[in-house]
């Protein structure tokens, strides 16, 4: 039997489907709900919830700063979240090696995405001005960015993404969550289709961030009827002998 533990990416806090289904407008309010979940879980049944340190934590605080999210919010991520470096040297893949091509990747998808964004820039200008050769090119910029290559870009930039980014690793914070997991033998939470990939190829346990927080409220629905209840203020660490396990 072991206990249940959980590998949280920066999306098992931030995505917007989780926060619908719970009913939540803003992010510090769904940040709030789900790490108050994880509070009830760590208390009640041992269940820990891991980020990937320095990576993850940072991504995630940083993401929360930036959103107006308070410092509640922010003592909850250090309350409740057990920050732990992969070993990435020990477990049982390339791990550094493949970290390293990961950011390679990404270093080259972001800069072919600025060489065609200047190719768009340059055809767009070249075609207007060869229409209208008696205007002179100065004159077109201020129209030809706010008409036309503005919307171009951005429709390009979600093609560009579905097309080479969608299904990959293409951050070190995805893949510390990967090889967290992988040495903790941890489930892994998040909104990523490329973390949801490589997790099965890894042979690492993934649950989608959306269905989390509904998890966790099952679990607390099983509570022995002599312990308080979640949010009762009368919460307690459990000794060794009460921990419960799970598979």
């Amino acid at each position: 039997m072991l206990k249940q533990r959980f590998v949280l990416d920066t999306t098992a806090l931030t995505d917007l489907q989780t926060r619908e289904v719970m009913g939540y407008a803003s992010l510090s309010e769904g940040m709030k709900a789900i790490l108050d979940l994880i509070a009830d879980a760590r208390l009640h049944f041992g269940i820990s919830c891991y980020v990937p340190y320095p990576s993850v934590y940072k991504e995630i605080h940083e993401f929360a700063s930036r959103n107006g999210c308070d410092k509640e919010v922010m003592a909850k991520i250090d309350t409740w979240l057990v920050k732990k470096s992969p070993d990435r040297y020990r477990v049982d893949i390339t791990a550094q090696i493949f970290q390293e091509y990961v950011g390679y990747m990404r270093e080259r998808i972001n800069r072919g995405m600025g060489v065609a964004e200047d190719a768009i820039w340059e055809a767009a200008n070249a075609c207007l001005l060869i229409e209208s050769p008696q205007k002179k090119e100065k004159e077109y910029r201020e129209e030809i960015e706010r008409e036309v290559i503005g919307g171009v870009i951005g429709k390009f930039r979600n093609k560009y993404r579905a097309a080479l980014r969608y299904g990959i690793l293409d951050s070190a914070p995805d893949i510390d969550v990967l090889i967290l997991a992988k040495e903790l033998d941890a489930a892994v939470i998040a909104s990523d289709y490329g973390i949801e990939k490589w997790a099965e190829q890894l042979g690492v346990r993934f649950v989608p961030a959306n269905t989390f927080p509904m998890m966790i409220k099952e679990y607390l629905k099983h509570l022995p009827e002599k312990e308080a209840q979640p949010g009762s203020g009368d919460k307690r660490k459990k000794g060794p002998s009460e921990e419960m396990e799970f598979i």
